[in-house]
């Protein structure tokens, strides 16, 4: 019994011993905020950085529940995909989703920490894992690159590139309707909304997390098979017969499995601090 409390107490110590700062340097080093889109808002959202790591939850979006999920699980760190807050806040009251969820948070002692478009742009980030899940191979970016001079942890400079798509190949090529099932499947896609199914094997795949409709054309050019997607408008769809296939899977599907991502970065750069993935099913869209 001793040596049981023993190994607790020893496990709650190691766990305590990590600032939330040094998990941020973690994840930005791994994705930098410059990699970032204009529009975006990533990084810290809330809390103190020299407050020590009591757990990290890790999900795609913020909101009460998974302030909830947080304080159940006595995480005093939450690490989301999607920001809270996007747009500046004249105000901080119960108006709002966004405002209780701060109020929440801050009442709470909860930092908050995003990374968005930062994450979906960097290798290995969101884009590269779902072509994991899709099982291509031979990945790399494309669409329009960046190249930023970082620094790293131990002050030398370094060169980090980043895209908003990535390309690869299935190494067996798949008829349409098999490869809109494997995506199903593998995403738990209740529905896939698709153009008219390609007559051809598709073997080259590009794809683009979230809302990617504006690589489509990039896509065919860049000679892909298929391009898959969380969200398209409806006349976006039209003139790709048979130029490619497309595959619309939703946002929040293309994105679930993002908290894997910070989840590896954390155990590999911050031993020691408890991650959880988080149980709160967070998809504003249900399918009827």
């Amino acid at each position: 019994m001793f040596c049981c409390n023993f190994a607790h107490l020893n496990h709650i110590k190691q766990s305590c011993s990590v600032k939330i700062k040094e998990v941020l340097n973690a994840l930005e080093q791994f994705a930098p905020l410059p990699l970032q889109e204009g529009f975006d808002n990533a990084g810290l959202q809330i809390g103190l950085t020299e407050t020590e790591v009591s757990g990290a939850l890790l999900c795609l979006d913020v909101n009460e529940l998974i302030v909830d999920e947080a304080i159940a699980l006595g995480c005093n760190l939450i690490v989301s995909h999607h920001p809270l807050i996007f747009h500046k806040l004249a105000q901080v009251t119960d108006a709002d989703p966004v405002q209780r969820t701060v109020i929440k948070a801050i009442q709470n002692h909860i930092a908050i920490l995003s990374m968005h478009t930062n994450i979906d742009n960097a290798r290995g980030g969101v884009n590269f894992k779902i072509a994991e899940k899709i099982g291509l191979v031979d990945v790399d970016f494309f669409g329009p690159k960046k190249v930023l001079r970082c620094t790293d942890q131990s002050g030398r400079e370094q060169i980090v590139e980043g895209a908003p798509g990535v390309i690869g190949r299935l190494e067996e090529p798949l008829p349409a309707l098999h490869f809109v099932q494997r995506l199903k499947h593998r995403f738990n896609v209740e529905s896939a909304m698709c153009n008219e199914l390609l007559r051809r094997p598709i073997r080259t795949v590009a794809l683009c997390g979230g809302s990617g409709a504006f690589l489509l054309s990039q896509a065919v050019a860049a000679g892909a098979d298929a391009f898959v997607t969380g969200e398209m408008h409806y006349h976006e769809y039209f003139g790709y017969e048979q130029l490619i296939q497309i595959a619309v899977i939703g946002h929040y599907q293309s994105e679930q499995f993002t908290n894997e991502i910070f989840q590896s970065i954390i155990r590999e750069q911050c031993p020691g601090v408890a991650c959880h993935l988080a149980q709160t099913h967070t998809n504003p869209i249900i399918y009827l």
